[in-house]
């Protein structure tokens, strides 16, 4: 019986890898998206209601948050229209919005969900900066790294299909994993810390993203010697590198990755440079 469970469980884990259309690599899928996106609308409602969102009528800030936001999602769905991936963004229902606190950080649930935390602006400064950041988070989601993530810890336990169901029944264990895995507020267990192979596709994508919408992608290296700064100098370093790990060689990764970001970036005005 146990050679059977084995058996069943590679045979589900083969049939739920696929290939990403936005990656190009194959990874691990055991969630359909669209139980994913509903969630993520759910839990984001709910963090809102919870936390101190800052309106953009009152607020420089969060309005610039809300610009960088709708620039990044037209330019994001022109790119991948005309690339003949639109049905990448199928059921995504852009949301921008900033909250009051001092985390440094910010995150994108699936369906384009998007928060960014005050604490961030001191170190991001300006708003290139944080299309970088905004744009970075954007690529985890639309690479569906939480949903690898999720099914990788999953596939760990042999629980797959037991999950998916919870998953689409949207059951508190379910929202547990999937807060988990996205890396947002206070979870159970803590968060799983995004692979190496995920951060560099998200920067590379970032990087591409927001030079899309008209910003110079060069302002993610000073950005990134800001917040390792930030990290040196604190015991505590700031959320966005405990859940985004980074090394010594992410600004070289960076570099190497600019040349081809450029190719994309047409500034567009004085925001974006």
């Amino acid at each position: 019986m146990k050679i059977v469970a084995v058996l069943v469980s590679f045979s589900l884990l083969i049939s739920s890898c696929s290939q990403n259309a936005i990656t190009g690599r194959k990874q691990l899928s055991f969630f359909k998206e669209s139980d994913i996106q509903d969630m993520a609308a759910t839990q984001y409602k709910q963090f809102l209601t919870e936390s101190k969102v800052v309106a953009s009528a009152t607020s420089k800030d969060a309005e610039m948050v809300r610009r960088v936001g709708q620039r990044l999602s037209a330019a994001i769905t022109k790119f991948y229209t005309d690339k003949g991936l639109a049905k990448e963004l199928e059921g995504y229902q852009w949301e921008y919005n900033l909250v009051d606190s001092k985390e440094v950080n910010a995150w994108c649930m699936p369906g384009g969900k998007i928060v960014v935390y005050t604490g961030l602006l001191p170190i991001s400064q300006n708003e290139a900066a944080l299309a970088v950041v905004m744009g970075h988070e954007v690529a985890h989601a639309l690479a569906k790294h939480g949903n690898e993530r999720m099914s990788q810890a999953t596939a760990q336990q042999l629980g797959g299909v037991a999950l998916e169901v919870a998953v689409a029944n949207k059951s508190p264990e379910a929202r547990n994993i999937f807060m988990g895995a996205y890396g947002i507020g206070t979870t159970v267990g803590g968060t799983l810390p995004f692979s190496r192979k995920h951060e560099l596709e998200a920067d590379k994508l970032g990087l591409i993203y927001a030079a899309l919408a008209g910003y110079n992608p060069q302002e993610a290296i000073p950005l990134w010697e800001r917040m390792e700064k930030a990290a040196s100098g604190s015991q505590k370093p700031p959320e966005l590198l405990s859940t985004h790990p980074t090394e010594a060689t992410r600004i070289e990764k960076l570099k190497a990755m600019m040349p081809e970001a450029l190719k994309y970036y047409k500034p567009m005005n004085q925001g974006g440079k």
